[in-house]
């Protein structure tokens, strides 16, 4: 717990003493879109993502993703994501920006276990938080913008704490400018 406290706390560090690039609505240059919706993958997960730029550099994402259990089809989850996200623009390129942020969840998750040599199944709530640190480019001439962040989360209830395989994704969306 205190590895992860720890690294929340310095990416919140690292996000809050960025120099944040000022964002306009209406855009001016590529990576000022104001809203941006899409898809969230990684070998284990897909979902849809949608990300709204509030005021500046300050942004909130919801993702709802379906984790497919490494191909077990008995062991399966959706969930509910919402994030608070801090934006700064990186490598001396308006389509380049960072982002660090944290939030919290909900889902559902269905997992399978043997009593006396019978299949049974379990679903149960879970509630957790999460944290997200990632690099995203949106091009110049068409509305795409592509991501890739690191995505850990704690779960307070459930036996289900992933720091593995859901832990990395890319995303790809639509923008709106």
């Amino acid at each position: 717990m205190k590895r992860i406290l720890l690294l929340f706390g310095v990416l919140s560090l690292m996000a809050f003493q960025a120099n944040a690039q000022r964002r306009t609505s209406g855009g001016g240059s590529p990576g000022d879109y104001q809203t941006a919706i899409g898809v969230r993958v990684n070998p284990w997960t897909i979902g849809f993502t949608a990300k709204h730029f509030i005021k500046g550099p300050h942004a909130i994402e919801g993702i709802v993703s379906h984790y497919f259990g490494s191909g077990d089809r008995d062991v399966t989850n959706v969930t509910f994501t919402g994030l608070y996200e801090y934006t700064w623009n990186v490598f001396g390129k308006s389509e380049w920006n960072m982002y660090a942020g944290g939030g919290a969840h909900v889902g559902v998750w269905r997992d399978r276990y043997y009593d006396n040599g019978n299949k049974r199944y379990h679903s149960e709530a879970v509630v957790g938080l999460d944290g997200i640190f990632g690099v995203e480019y949106t091009f110049k001439n068409i509305p795409l913008n592509l991501s890739g962040d690191i995505k850990p989360f704690v779960n307070f209830n459930g036996g289900h704490d992933f720091f593995g395989e859901q832990l990395l994704g890319v995303s790809a969306r639509y923008t709106f400018r």
